[in-house]
C-alpha cells in the first residue's frame, strides 16, 4: 500500500453511483485505491469510469434488485455508499402527483436504504470498523412545498440512518450523513431544467470527493452518527452546528 493509495486491497460498494453525488464519491474512493463497485440503472461514462466495476441495478424492480444487492454486499466491505435517489417528474402540489411517482420514490429513496442496510451492516462489521455513507438532502431538514413525496421519503431515510447509528457500536461499523450546501449539476438535475440554464452556480459531485476520501480511510473516525454539509469548495461542517439553507422554490420551477 503506498501513501496515495490507502485503500488498496480493500473494497467498496456504492449503489447509485454511476452520476452525481455518488459518481464524485466513487471515483474518489476508486483513486485512493478500492476496488469500488457502483450498482445502479445506467452504466458510468467519461473520465475515471473505467476505474469502477458496475452492476446493473434498478430498486425500482425490486424482485431482480434486492436478491442481488445482497450478492455484492457479501465478502470483506471497507464502505458502503447509498446515494440512488428518484426526485419524481418535477416539483407539483401533493394533489397533483401519480401514486405510482410516490411508490418509486419510496421503492428507491427508503425501501432501497433498508435493504442495503441490511445487506451491507454484517460485512462492514467485519472491517470492524466499516464506513456506512448515506447521502442525504437539505429536505430531511427543511419541508418546503412542491416536493412532498421527495422531502418524506428522504427524512425518513435520514431517521432511519440515525436510528441505526445510535443502534451500532462505533468500533464496528460508523455510519455517517452528508449532503449539499447548494444545488448539484448532475443529470437528473439537468433533465429538470431549461436548456439553456446557466449551471455556473452549481456544485460538481467532485466536491464530495475530498470528505468522501477522509471518511473511508478513516472509517468515518469522529462523524458517527453526524450529518455533515458540504459547501462548492469541498469543505464540510455538521448540519448540526449550521443548519443547512432551504432551496425552495417556485412549484412549477
Amino acid at each position: 500500500m503506498t501513501t496515495d493509495t490507502p485503500l488498496a486491497g480493500h473494497r467498496a460498494l456504492v449503489v447509485g453511483g454511476s452520476t452525481g453525488i455518488g459518481r464524485g464519491i466513487a471515483d474518489a474512493w476508486a483513486a485512493a485505491g478500492a476496488e469500488v463497485v457502483v450498482c445502479s440503472r445506467s452504466r458510468p461514462t467519461g473520465p475515471g469510469a473505467e476505474a469502477l466495476r458496475w452492476e446493473a441495478l434498478d430498486l425500482t424492480r425490486p424482485e431482480q434488485a434486492h436478491p442481488r444487492l445482497y450478492e455484492l454486499a457479501s465478502g470483506p466491505l471497507k464502505a458502503v455508499c447509498f446515494a440512488s435517489v428518484h426526485y419524481g417528474a418535477g416539483r407539483a402540489p401533493f394533489s397533483e402527483v401519480a401514486e405510482q411517482e410516490w411508490l418509486d420514490q419510496l421503492a428507491v429513496n427508503t425501501t432501497g436504504l433498508w435493504h442495503t442496510l441490511a445487506a451491507s451492516l454484517p460485512s462492514l462489521r467485519t472491517a470492524a470498523p466499516g464506513l456506512f455513507l448515506g447521502v442525504s438532502s437539505e429536505v430531511a431538514f427543511n419541508a418546503g412545498p412542491g416536493r412532498s413525496g421527495y422531502a418524506a421519503t428522504k427524512a425518513a431515510s435520514k431517521t432511519l440512518l440515525d436510528s441505526v447509528a445510535q443502534e451500532e457500536d462505533s468500533a464496528a461499523v460508523r455510519i455517517v450523513q452528508v449532503l449539499p450546501a447548494g444545488m448539484v449539476d448532475s443529470p437528473g438535475i439537468r433533465n429538470r431544467r431549461p436548456e439553456d440554464f446557466d449551471f455556473s452556480s452549481y456544485m460538481k459531485p467532485s466536491d464530495f470527493g475530498t470528505l468522501a476520501r477522509e471518511l473511508a480511510v478513516t472509517s468515518g473516525e469522529k462523524y458517527h452518527g453526524d450529518s455533515l454539509v458540504v459547501g462548492g469548495d469541498g469543505q464540510w461542517w455538521s448540519a448540526y452546528g449550521s443548519a443547512p439553507v432551504s432551496q425552495t422554490r417556485s412549484v412549477r420551477s
